[in-house]
C-alpha cells in the first residue's frame, strides 16, 4: 500500500471489510489549548471510519509533556480496540485549518509500530468535502484483535540525539515551525524563545499545495528540501513544539526517499524547558 492515497482510490476502497480508515482531528483552541474533533466527527465523517482521540488515547499519560508517545502496552491496547493488526490496510486523515498534521501524527505512530500499511489521505477531509464524495453520521463496529506493536525507535529522536547532532555535520535537524517562530520574533507559550541551535527551517507549511492541501510533487518536495543533501540515508531530525507539524516534514521526507527520518517527540516543549539546552534567535 503506498503511503498516500487519493480521495477517488480511498471512495472506490469504502467497504472493504479489511480496511480502517482513522479520523484524528484535534483543534487549537484559545491560549494554546488544544480541542478534541470527536464532535466534528460524530457530526460528519468518511462512511466506515472511526475517531481517533491523539491527545487522550495516544499519547502517555503520566507525561508532564503534551502528546509524549504512548507505552507499548498502551500502544497495544489501542491497536487492539480499533481491530488493527500489522498486516491491517490504514487510511488516516484529519480536517481543519492545521492541514494534514494530526493525521501524520498518527501515521508516525502506527508506521514507527511495525504497521506497514498505513496511507494519508491526499488533501484529508477537505478535499473529499469539496469533491462532494459521501459523507456519514454513523458509528462503524471494528471487531477487536490481539494487538501486537513491533516499535522502532529509529522514527524517533531523543533530546540526547537532537544534542549531539549539533556538532554533528552528518546529520541534518529541521524545525518544521513558521519562520517567525524559528527566528524567535514570536512566541507560543515555551519557555524559551527561537530554536535548537544549529537547525535549520522547513515550515510544515511548505511540503503542501495552499490550494488544495494535497502534498506538493516528489521534485517540488525535493527542491524544498534541498539544503538536507542527496543522501537519502542521511540521518535527519526533525522537530516542532510538540511533535506533530514535525511529522508532516517527516512524512514528506520519507515521501521522497529518506529512510532515516527521525521526530523529535518532546520537541520544544521540552528542550526549551532546560536552559543548559542551547537555543538560538535571529536569522
Amino acid at each position: 500500500m503506498d503511503m498516500l492515497i487519493d480521495t477517488e482510490t480511498l471512495e472506490r476502497e469504502l467497504g472493504n471489510e479489511s480496511l480502517r480508515v482513522l479520523d484524528a482531528t484535534l483543534h487549537f483552541a484559545a491560549r494554546g489549548e488544544i480541542r478534541s474533533g470527536r464532535a466534528d466527527w460524530e457530526e460528519e465523517h468518511i462512511p466506515g471510519s472511526r475517531f481517533v482521540d491523539l491527545l487522550e488515547e495516544l499519547s502517555l499519560p503520566e507525561s508532564e509533556l503534551p502528546f509524549t508517545r504512548p507505552s507499548t502496552e498502551q500502544l497495544d491496547r489501542v491497536l487492539g480496540e480499533m481491530g488493527i493488526a500489522l498486516d491491517s490496510k490504514v487510511v488516516v486523515y484529519s480536517r481543519g485549518p492545521e492541514s494534514s498534521m494530526w493525521a501524520t501524527r498518527l501515521w508516525w505512530l502506527l508506521r514507527s509500530a511495525g504497521v506497514a500499511n498505513v496511507a494519508l489521505l491526499d488533501g484529508s477531509f477537505a478535499k473529499w468535502k469539496a469533491e462532494g464524495r459521501p459523507t456519514s453520521t454513523e458509528s462503524c463496529r471494528v471487531t477487536a484483535v490481539d494487538g501486537k506493536s513491533q516499535p522502532d525507535d529509529s522514527w524517533w529522536a531523543t533530546a540526547d540525539e537532537v544534542l549531539a547532532a549539533i556538532d554533528d555535520g552528518g546529520v541534518c535537524t529541521l524545525n518544521a515551525l513558521p519562520a517567525a517562530l524559528h527566528a524567535g520574533e514570536v512566541e507560543m507559550g515555551y519557555r524559551r524563545p527561537g530554536r535548537i541551535a544549529g537547525s535549520q527551517n522547513t515550515p510544515f507549511s511548505g511540503v503542501l499545495d495552499p490550494e488544495t492541501g494535497t502534498l506538493r510533487s516528489d521534485d517540488e518536495l525535493r527542491a524544498y528540501f534541498q539544503l538536507v543533501g542527496g543522501k537519502e540515508d542521511k540521518r535527519v531530525i526533525s522537530y516542532c513544539g510538540g511533535g506533530i507539524a514535525a511529522t508532516l516534514v517527516g512524512f514528506a521526507l520519507r515521501r521522497i526517499g529518506y529512510s532515516n527520518v527521525g521526530v523529535y517527540d518532546g520537541s520544544l516543549n521540552e528542550w526549551s524547558r532546560n536552559g543548559e539546552l542551547p537555543m538560538e534567535t535571529g536569522d
